[in-house]
């Protein structure tokens, strides 16, 4: 193979592996959770601020080579993004990450109109200083466009480096954390949190938001994870980005479910600002959704 034929074959691949979102290794698989394995959740990313060693503030996930979705709250200052540092491919918050990236924030774009978690909009789109080189470590999650559905009862996963409980933070080297929570249905949710509701603890979930966890509690995201991903499967190890941490009561309270940004709900301003985005159109474990996640992997081995 010539010189020529070489390069353009590696361009391709890298090319290829830019477009198939949401694959994670098939084996490799917050409160109540536990250490993921390295490499399970490839598009987790780590957001910093300030000088100190660990600055973890937030949680977020890559969409594209250089733009990270999260929280909008992350950002108080979305002016200023002088003092962020986002990790990609990193496992340890305290320890040797050999597959780890750091990149600064050139820009952070809030959706429109938001004001606070509990008000709704809590999405914030943030563009790197320089693109990511993808690998088996750093890939993108796979979005959902605005028709799709995510019924109650799904099993899904929330990871980040959270506290483990409300006000202990992750101990020792500080290892990724994951969590299955089930999707809970719109109705149930703004049921559970009506019980025992009074005075600061009245929350409405919004359209624009989706619950997941356990009536009874135990397991969640909690303060760390915001920004998060919250991803559910589609078969074939892939993965399809459902929420974003936003907000809760207290962290795996008993009738106080994580409540997470519908990512869906802001496909249009995903779209609009990250074009090349390949958001997924179809239903849950659909033949068009699967088959639009593994086209560009099939064109990867036709280049190959």
């Amino acid at each position: 193979m010539n010189t020529f034929l070489v390069v353009l074959v590696a361009t391709g691949l890298r090319s290829c592996l830019s477009q198939v979102c949401g694959r994670a290794p098939p084996e490799n698989r917050i409160v109540g959770g536990s250490d993921a394995a390295e490499g399970a959740w490839p598009w987790q990313v780590d957001i910093q601020q300030g000088a100190n060693a660990n600055g973890h503030v937030c949680g977020g996930s890559l969409i594209a080579a250089d733009w990270v979705l999260s929280a909008a709250h992350c950002f108080p200052t979305p002016s200023d993004v002088s003092g962020y540092r986002l990790y990609v491919g990193r496992y340890q918050l305290n320890g040797f990450n050999q597959f780890e990236t750091v990149r600064r924030v050139s820009r952070v774009l809030l959706a429109s109109g938001y004001e606070s978690p509990e008000t709704g909009g809590d999405l914030a789109l943030v563009q790197l200083d320089a693109p990511v080189e993808w690998s088996e470590y750093v890939r993108p999650v796979c979005l959902p466009d605005a028709g799709v559905r995510f019924p109650g009862g799904r099993p899904c996963y929330v990871t980040g480096w959270g506290h483990i409980r409300q006000g202990v933070s992750l101990p020792g080297v500080g290892t990724l954390q994951e969590v299955m929570v089930p999707i809970i249905d719109q109705t149930s949710c703004r049921a559970m949190y009506r019980v025992d509701a009074e005075g600061t603890d009245v929350v409405d979930i919004l359209s624009d938001m989706i619950c997941a966890g356990f009536q009874e509690g135990g397991k969640d995201s909690c303060q760390g994870d915001s920004g998060g991903p919250l991803v559910c499967p589609m078969g074939n190890d892939t993965w399809i980005q459902a929420g974003v941490v936003s907000f809760g009561l207290g962290c795996a309270e008993r009738n106080r479910p994580g409540v997470y940004t519908k990512v869906s709900a802001f496909a249009g301003f995903i779209r609009a600002t990250v074009p090349e985005v390949r958001l997924v159109a179809a239903g849950w474990r659909s033949t068009a959704a699967m088959a639009l996640v593994l086209a560009p992997g099939l064109a990867c081995l036709l280049l190959s």
